[in-house]
């Protein structure tokens, strides 16, 4: 991406794209109408790398979806898994621009130190590190220049990815997941929103000693800069290594547990992305949370149904089940259809119902991958599902935390953790509390 986000680099890049999409749907058409049989695995590779010209945030989304069972066929799930959402870093020439941008042309005497090289660099921006007038270490996240028309034409390419899924698999009708994340990425370009989220989850986790959440400075904040303090810890992967023990990465797991769960059974808000960029791990096994872009708040009713449909496999109660489904927002549900969904949710559900220290998934291979494959034959066979938009985060939540604490290999009662969460939920008062954080930090619910 150049310094400039000059027009003219974007509509080449996009051209390309999109002639390499649309030579993609006609193979498919071919295949559809006329008989012609493709690869699928070749064909994925090639959207991969037709999405991958696009070095911007749709690679952000495509990662999701690739962990979202049943959004993507397993070909193509595990292609676009391999998408980087590491981007190069933008120059010294757009870091003086944006900060003089956001907080005008006297911003260098506001910091004691500010590093020329960014410290990290993703799809939406960049963060350097840098030191207040007092040295305390701080975090400054720039976005990149106009990624609002980069979004808005790379959520029109996914557009077009999805329609030629739908052209030859019936499985799952996408549409809702292609709102649901547009909103979620749109949210992700307001910083200020992002500041507000990051002071939401400081006050849900405020009595947490195992996650830790920096603190946004109002005053070093813009539209497109967010400035916050600097957490120290390590990714997840290097503290495996360094502490093999399973004492420790049992503390990593129960930590994660709390940090994502307590806001959502507490507050109805979940973080929708345990990707492993998103935080790092002290010494003691707590962790830091450091990205709220992608962050959702749900009506306590939803949450009761999580609630309730892990109630209703444990109790074997089929009625539960379909309410707990049509509370979600998924509908036109037949027998056939419940049966099939009830497969997923008790893979997911596993590890919960059973009272016993276990292993999140006691069977080899990637974390969930061969259920999801069983779910989309099944769907096919009863003429698929249209996920609600609520499902998706809290789907891409469980599979992403599942995964890491397969990485993990955390032998822990998940039962009793997930009781310590959900014993008294009272789901008036989840919307009180839910209302009062919200107002605290001048927020209103996306619900």
């Amino acid at each position: 991406m150049a310094d400039d986000g000059s027009i003219g680099s974007r509509a080449r890049r996009y051209a390309k794209v999109g002639r390499a999409v649309s030579g993609l749907a006609a193979k498919l058409a071919g295949e559809r109408y006329l008989g012609l049989k493709i690869d699928r695995l070749e064909h994925a590779e090639d959207l991969k790398a037709a999405l991958g010209g696009l070095k911007g945030p749709v690679m952000k989304v495509a990662q999701i979806l690739s962990t979202i069972p049943n959004a993507l066929p397993s070909e193509y799930a595990v292609q676009l898994a391999e998408l980087q959402s590491n981007a190069p870093p933008m120059g010294w020439n757009f870091v003086k621009r944006r900060m003089t941008a956001e907080l005008g042309p006297d911003w260098r005497s506001m910091f004691d130190d500010f590093d020329r090289e960014a410290a990290a660099a993703a799809s939406l921006g960049q963060v350097h590190r840098a030191t207040d007038t007092r040295g305390a270490p701080l975090a400054c996240k720039l976005q990149y220049p106009d990624m609002s028309s980069v979004v808005e034409a790379d959520l029109k390419q996914l557009k077009l990815v999805f329609g030629i899924y739908r052209r030859y698999d019936k499985a799952i009708d996408p549409s809702a997941i292609h709102g649901e994340l547009a909103a979620r990425l749109r949210e992700e370009l307001d910083y200020r929103r992002e500041a507000g989220h990051m002071n939401l989850y400081r006050h849900m986790l405020r009595d947490e000693d195992a996650a830790h959440v920096p603190e946004p400075l109002e005053d070093l904040c813009g539209d497109r800069l967010l400035t916050m303090t600097w957490l120290d810890g390590e990714p997840l992967l290097r503290f495996i290594e360094k502490h093999p023990g399973l004492g420790d990465r049992n503390r990593v797991a129960m930590s994660m547990f709390r940090a994502w769960y307590v806001p959502l059974y507490f507050y109805g808000v979940i973080h929708g992305d345990p990707h492993l960029g998103n935080y790092t791990v002290r010494p003691d096994g707590s962790i830091n949370l450091m990205d709220f872009g992608c962050v959702r708040a749900f009506k306590s009713s939803f949450v009761k149904g999580v609630i309730d449909l892990y109630k209703a496999l444990r109790d074997g109660d089929p009625t539960l089940a379909v309410h707990a489904y049509e509370t979600w927002g998924f509908d036109n549900l037949s027998h056939e259809l419940i049966d099939v969904l009830n497969i997923w949710a008790e893979f997911v559900y596993a590890p919960l119902l059973e009272d016993r220290v276990r292993l999140i998934q006691e069977q080899e291979g990637h974390y969930g991958a061969g259920v999801a494959h069983k779910v989309r034959e099944e769907l096919n066979k009863v003429g698929g599902v249209a996920p609600p938009p609520e499902f998706v985060l809290m789907d891409r939540a469980a599979v992403g935390l599942g995964s890491v604490f397969t990485h993990l290999n955390a032998e822990i009662n998940w039962h009793q953790l997930f009781h310590e969460l959900i014993d008294n939920f009272d789901a008036d008062v989840v919307h009180n509390r839910q209302t009062e954080a919200f107002e605290l930090v001048g927020l209103e619910p996306a619900l």
